[in-house]
């Protein structure tokens, strides 16, 4: 019986510590935008293999001034 004045103690402590780190989790906007982060884990292999491809050179095209004609430059 004398455990229950050590236990309910730390129990009332323990329930005020997770309220307050819920309350500094909803001031902090933590649960804001649920759904991005969802799909961050989706599409972020797409965004990273995207970014390393190696980019293939762009032909150049221009006018030619004498005969107005489009030359593509290789």
């Amino acid at each position: 019986m004398e455990s229950l004045y050590i236990l309910i103690p730390i129990a009332i402590l323990l329930v005020c510590v997770a309220i307050g780190i819920f309350l500094w989790a909803v001031k902090s906007d933590q649960f804001e935008d649920l759904e991005r982060q969802g799909h961050n884990i989706l599409f972020e292999d797409d965004k990273v293999h995207n970014e390393t491809k190696p980019q293939q050179p762009v032909a150049s095209k221009s006018i030619d001034k004498q005969t107005g004609e489009d030359k593509v430059d290789d």
